[in-house]
Protein backbone atom coordinates (compact mmCIF):
# COMPACT_ATOMS: atom_id res chain seq x y z
CA UNK A 1 0.00 0.00 0.00
CA UNK A 2 1.44 3.30 -1.04
CA UNK A 3 1.33 6.29 1.23
CA UNK A 4 1.29 9.84 -0.10
CA UNK A 5 3.33 12.51 1.73
CA UNK A 6 2.45 16.17 1.70
CA UNK A 7 5.00 19.01 2.11
CA UNK A 8 3.89 22.40 3.33
CA UNK A 9 5.07 25.23 1.07
CA UNK A 10 8.17 27.21 2.32
CA UNK A 11 7.23 30.58 3.77
CA UNK A 12 9.41 33.66 2.84
CA UNK A 13 9.68 37.20 4.28
CA UNK A 14 6.91 39.57 3.58
CA UNK A 15 7.55 42.99 2.09
CA UNK A 16 6.73 44.61 5.41
CA UNK A 17 9.25 42.43 7.26
CA UNK A 18 11.98 43.30 4.73
CA UNK A 19 11.26 47.01 5.07
CA UNK A 20 11.41 46.81 8.87
CA UNK A 21 14.72 44.88 8.72
CA UNK A 22 16.18 47.39 6.29
CA UNK A 23 15.09 50.29 8.49
CA UNK A 24 16.72 48.73 11.57
CA UNK A 25 19.91 47.99 9.63
CA UNK A 26 20.02 51.59 8.34
CA UNK A 27 19.63 52.94 11.88
CA UNK A 28 22.42 50.69 13.20
CA UNK A 29 24.78 51.62 10.34
CA UNK A 30 24.03 55.33 10.82
CA UNK A 31 24.78 55.12 14.55
CA UNK A 32 28.01 53.20 13.91
CA UNK A 33 29.15 55.70 11.28
CA UNK A 34 28.33 58.60 13.61
CA UNK A 35 30.21 57.03 16.53
CA UNK A 36 33.18 56.23 14.28
CA UNK A 37 33.25 59.80 12.94
CA UNK A 38 33.17 61.26 16.45
CA UNK A 39 35.91 58.87 17.59
CA UNK A 40 38.12 59.74 14.61
CA UNK A 41 37.59 63.46 15.14
CA UNK A 42 38.48 63.13 18.84
CA UNK A 43 41.53 61.05 17.98
CA UNK A 44 42.71 63.58 15.38
CA UNK A 45 42.27 66.48 17.81
CA UNK A 46 44.08 64.61 20.58
CA UNK A 47 46.88 63.73 18.17
CA UNK A 48 47.15 67.37 17.02
CA UNK A 49 47.24 68.63 20.60
CA UNK A 50 49.86 66.05 21.58
CA UNK A 51 52.08 66.95 18.63
CA UNK A 52 51.63 70.67 19.29
CA UNK A 53 52.52 70.06 22.94
CA UNK A 54 55.72 68.30 21.88
CA UNK A 55 56.62 71.16 19.54
CA UNK A 56 55.95 73.78 22.21
CA UNK A 57 57.86 71.85 24.87
CA UNK A 58 60.84 71.34 22.54
CA UNK A 59 61.11 75.05 21.86
CA UNK A 60 60.48 76.28 25.40
CA UNK A 61 62.88 73.79 27.00
CA UNK A 62 65.63 74.64 24.51
CA UNK A 63 65.34 78.40 25.07
CA UNK A 64 64.98 77.92 28.83
CA UNK A 65 68.22 75.90 29.05
CA UNK A 66 70.12 78.60 27.17
CA UNK A 67 68.72 81.39 29.37
CA UNK A 68 69.36 79.48 32.58
CA UNK A 69 73.07 79.48 31.70
CA UNK A 70 73.13 83.00 30.23
CA UNK A 71 76.45 84.83 30.68
CA UNK A 72 76.53 88.52 31.64
CA UNK A 73 79.49 90.49 32.96
CA UNK A 74 79.05 93.88 34.65
CA UNK A 75 81.33 96.91 34.56
CA UNK A 76 81.98 97.18 30.82
CA UNK A 77 80.48 98.67 27.64
CA UNK A 78 79.82 95.32 25.95
CA UNK A 79 76.43 94.03 24.81
CA UNK A 80 75.51 90.64 26.28
CA UNK A 81 71.94 90.17 25.07
CA UNK A 82 69.96 91.62 22.18
CA UNK A 83 66.22 91.03 21.76
CA UNK A 84 64.69 92.88 18.81
CA UNK A 85 61.02 92.73 17.77
CA UNK A 86 60.60 91.41 14.24
CA UNK A 87 59.07 94.08 12.02
CA UNK A 88 58.92 92.18 8.72
CA UNK A 89 55.87 90.05 8.02
CA UNK A 90 56.39 86.36 8.82
CA UNK A 91 53.87 84.18 7.03
CA UNK A 92 51.94 84.15 3.79
CA UNK A 93 48.14 84.06 4.16
CA UNK A 94 48.35 84.67 7.91
CA UNK A 95 51.26 86.53 9.47
CA UNK A 96 52.74 85.90 12.89
CA UNK A 97 51.46 88.28 15.56
CA UNK A 98 54.76 88.44 17.43
CA UNK A 99 58.33 87.28 17.05
CA UNK A 100 61.71 88.37 18.33
CA UNK A 101 65.26 87.89 17.15
CA UNK A 102 67.34 86.79 20.11
CA UNK A 103 71.14 86.87 20.36
CA UNK A 104 72.92 86.33 23.66
CA UNK A 105 75.85 84.61 25.35
CA UNK A 106 75.41 81.37 27.24
CA UNK A 107 77.39 78.45 28.67
CA UNK A 108 75.51 75.97 26.49
CA UNK A 109 76.05 72.31 27.31
CA UNK A 110 75.95 71.31 23.63
CA UNK A 111 78.91 73.49 22.65
CA UNK A 112 81.54 71.76 20.52
CA UNK A 113 78.69 69.60 19.16
CA UNK A 114 78.18 68.13 22.62
CA UNK A 115 81.71 66.72 22.76
CA UNK A 116 82.78 68.56 25.90
CA UNK A 117 85.96 67.10 27.37
CA UNK A 118 86.86 65.19 24.21
CA UNK A 119 90.51 65.62 23.25
CA UNK A 120 91.07 67.66 20.07
CA UNK A 121 87.36 68.57 20.08
CA UNK A 122 86.92 70.61 23.25
CA UNK A 123 89.31 73.55 23.10
CA UNK A 124 88.50 74.75 26.61
CA UNK A 125 86.02 77.55 25.86
CA UNK A 126 82.86 77.75 27.95
CA UNK A 127 80.99 80.78 26.56
CA UNK A 128 79.03 80.40 23.32
CA UNK A 129 76.77 82.76 21.41
CA UNK A 130 73.27 81.57 20.53
CA UNK A 131 70.66 83.09 18.21
CA UNK A 132 66.97 82.31 17.71
CA UNK A 133 64.86 83.32 14.72
CA UNK A 134 61.34 82.54 13.45
CA UNK A 135 60.76 82.18 9.70
CA UNK A 136 58.03 80.97 7.36
CA UNK A 137 59.70 78.35 5.18
CA UNK A 138 60.00 74.70 4.31
CA UNK A 139 62.06 73.21 7.18
CA UNK A 140 63.88 70.89 4.78
CA UNK A 141 64.55 73.45 2.04
CA UNK A 142 67.75 75.47 1.95
CA UNK A 143 66.01 78.55 0.55
CA UNK A 144 63.02 80.52 1.79
CA UNK A 145 60.48 78.64 -0.31
CA UNK A 146 59.35 75.03 -0.58
CA UNK A 147 56.35 72.75 -0.93
CA UNK A 148 55.67 72.41 2.80
CA UNK A 149 56.05 75.90 4.19
CA UNK A 150 55.29 76.46 7.85
CA UNK A 151 56.45 78.59 10.77
CA UNK A 152 59.92 77.30 11.64
CA UNK A 153 61.96 78.11 14.73
CA UNK A 154 65.74 77.93 14.27
CA UNK A 155 68.65 78.06 16.72
CA UNK A 156 72.26 78.75 15.78
CA UNK A 157 74.96 77.98 18.32
CA UNK A 158 78.34 79.62 17.69
CA UNK A 159 81.07 77.59 19.36
CA UNK A 160 83.28 79.26 22.00
CA UNK A 161 86.34 79.70 19.74
CA UNK A 162 84.49 81.81 17.16
CA UNK A 163 82.49 83.49 19.91
CA UNK A 164 85.68 84.64 21.63
CA UNK A 165 87.36 85.74 18.40
CA UNK A 166 84.47 87.54 16.70
CA UNK A 167 81.62 88.30 19.11
CA UNK A 168 82.74 88.77 22.72
CA UNK A 169 83.63 92.30 23.76
CA UNK A 170 81.50 94.11 21.17
CA UNK A 171 79.23 97.06 22.05
CA UNK A 172 76.86 96.18 19.17
CA UNK A 173 76.09 92.46 19.16
CA UNK A 174 73.65 92.35 16.17
CA UNK A 175 76.19 94.11 13.94
CA UNK A 176 78.97 91.77 14.98
CA UNK A 177 76.64 88.82 14.37
CA UNK A 178 75.89 89.89 10.78
CA UNK A 179 78.25 87.36 9.21
CA UNK A 180 76.53 84.50 11.07
CA UNK A 181 72.94 85.69 10.48
CA UNK A 182 72.39 84.04 7.04
CA UNK A 183 73.10 80.59 8.47
CA UNK A 184 70.60 80.72 11.35
CA UNK A 185 67.81 79.25 9.21
CA UNK A 186 69.88 76.40 7.75
CA UNK A 187 68.14 72.99 8.06
CA UNK A 188 70.69 71.73 10.61
CA UNK A 189 69.64 74.52 12.99
CA UNK A 190 65.98 73.45 13.01
CA UNK A 191 64.36 73.32 16.48
CA UNK A 192 60.64 72.87 15.84
CA UNK A 193 57.87 73.80 13.41
CA UNK A 194 54.33 75.23 13.50
CA UNK A 195 55.34 77.92 16.02
CA UNK A 196 53.00 80.72 14.99
CA UNK A 197 54.33 83.27 17.45
CA UNK A 198 56.62 83.50 20.42
CA UNK A 199 57.31 86.28 22.87
CA UNK A 200 59.74 86.84 25.72
CA UNK A 201 58.92 88.93 28.78
CA UNK A 202 61.78 90.13 30.96
CA UNK A 203 60.94 90.81 34.63
CA UNK A 204 63.06 93.65 35.98
CA UNK A 205 63.29 94.51 39.66
CA UNK A 206 63.51 98.29 39.97
CA UNK A 207 64.24 100.34 43.11
CA UNK A 208 62.04 103.39 43.60
CA UNK A 209 63.13 105.87 46.25
CA UNK A 210 60.50 108.09 47.90
CA UNK A 211 62.13 110.17 50.61
CA UNK A 212 63.65 107.69 53.03
CA UNK A 213 61.63 104.75 51.72
CA UNK A 214 62.89 102.41 49.02
CA UNK A 215 60.36 100.23 47.24
CA UNK A 216 61.17 97.31 44.97
CA UNK A 217 58.90 97.21 41.93
CA UNK A 218 58.71 94.42 39.35
CA UNK A 219 58.48 95.80 35.81
CA UNK A 220 57.66 93.24 33.06
CA UNK A 221 58.91 94.19 29.59
CA UNK A 222 57.62 92.18 26.62
CA UNK A 223 59.55 92.37 23.37
CA UNK A 224 57.11 92.69 20.47
CA UNK A 225 53.95 94.39 19.36
CA UNK A 226 51.49 92.54 21.62
CA UNK A 227 53.12 93.30 24.95
CA UNK A 228 50.58 95.94 26.02
CA UNK A 229 51.72 98.95 28.02
CA UNK A 230 55.22 97.62 28.58
CA UNK A 231 55.83 96.54 24.99
CA UNK A 232 59.35 97.11 23.69
CA UNK A 233 60.81 97.03 20.22
CA UNK A 234 64.24 96.34 21.65
CA UNK A 235 65.69 95.01 24.89
CA UNK A 236 69.44 94.95 25.50
CA UNK A 237 71.60 93.89 28.43
CA UNK A 238 74.86 95.82 28.53
CA UNK A 239 77.75 95.64 30.91
CA UNK A 240 76.56 99.00 32.19
CA UNK A 241 72.90 98.03 32.67
CA UNK A 242 69.62 97.48 30.83
CA UNK A 243 68.70 99.42 27.70
CA UNK A 244 65.14 99.29 26.36
CA UNK A 245 62.57 101.58 24.76
CA UNK A 246 59.74 100.35 27.01
CA UNK A 247 58.00 102.93 29.21
CA UNK A 248 57.32 100.57 32.12
CA UNK A 249 56.02 103.33 34.41
CA UNK A 250 59.55 104.09 35.59
CA UNK A 251 62.38 106.26 34.32
CA UNK A 252 65.00 104.98 31.85
CA UNK A 253 67.63 105.46 34.55
CA UNK A 254 65.69 103.26 36.96
CA UNK A 255 65.30 100.56 34.29
CA UNK A 256 68.98 100.75 33.42
CA UNK A 257 69.91 100.19 37.06
CA UNK A 258 67.33 97.44 37.53
CA UNK A 259 68.06 93.77 38.12
CA UNK A 260 66.79 91.09 35.78
CA UNK A 261 65.19 88.44 38.00
CA UNK A 262 63.34 86.16 35.58
CA UNK A 263 61.84 85.87 32.14
CA UNK A 264 58.74 84.24 30.69
CA UNK A 265 58.64 82.46 27.34
CA UNK A 266 55.24 82.23 25.64
CA UNK A 267 54.53 80.39 22.39
CA UNK A 268 51.54 79.68 20.16
CA UNK A 269 51.74 76.39 18.24
CA UNK A 270 49.47 75.57 15.29
CA UNK A 271 48.07 72.11 14.64
CA UNK A 272 49.04 70.29 11.45
CA UNK A 273 45.49 70.75 10.15
CA UNK A 274 45.75 74.48 10.79
CA UNK A 275 49.03 74.74 8.90
CA UNK A 276 47.49 72.87 5.94
CA UNK A 277 44.66 75.42 5.88
CA UNK A 278 47.13 78.31 5.89
CA UNK A 279 48.52 77.15 2.56
CA UNK A 280 45.13 77.24 0.80
CA UNK A 281 42.96 79.96 2.34
CA UNK A 282 43.03 83.62 3.26
CA UNK A 283 41.55 85.39 6.28
CA UNK A 284 39.52 88.55 6.79
CA UNK A 285 37.71 90.20 9.67
CA UNK A 286 37.22 87.92 12.66
CA UNK A 287 38.29 84.82 10.74
CA UNK A 288 41.86 85.06 12.04
CA UNK A 289 40.76 85.03 15.70
CA UNK A 290 38.33 82.17 15.06
CA UNK A 291 40.97 80.18 13.20
CA UNK A 292 43.55 80.60 15.98
CA UNK A 293 41.03 79.71 18.68
CA UNK A 294 40.26 76.44 16.92
CA UNK A 295 43.69 75.43 15.60
CA UNK A 296 46.29 76.73 18.05
CA UNK A 297 47.60 75.90 21.52
CA UNK A 298 49.32 78.18 24.05
CA UNK A 299 52.34 77.25 26.18
CA UNK A 300 54.52 79.27 28.53
CA UNK A 301 57.34 78.83 31.02
CA UNK A 302 58.89 81.05 33.68
CA UNK A 303 62.69 80.92 33.86
CA UNK A 304 64.46 82.18 36.97
CA UNK A 305 67.65 84.14 36.34
CA UNK A 306 69.54 84.39 39.64
CA UNK A 307 72.42 86.80 39.77
CA UNK A 308 71.39 88.84 36.74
Amino acid sequence: MKTQSYHSPKRGFTLMELMVAMAITTIIVTVLVSITSIALDTWNRSRSELRASRQGKAMIDTIARDFESMVVRRGNANEWLSAIAETRGIGRNLQSTNASRLIFFTAATDRYNGEIGVVNRDRGGDVSCVAYELQYKDPLATGATGRFETFVMSRLLVNPDETFARLLGTPDLPTAFTSFAPTVSNPENFVCENVFQFSVTFNIQVSQVNGTTTTLVNVPVTVGSNGGVNAAQRFRILGSGIDTDAAGGVTPAQLAAGRLTSMQISVTVLSDLGVDQLRTRSFSGNQQAEFLAKNSYQYSKLVQLPGM
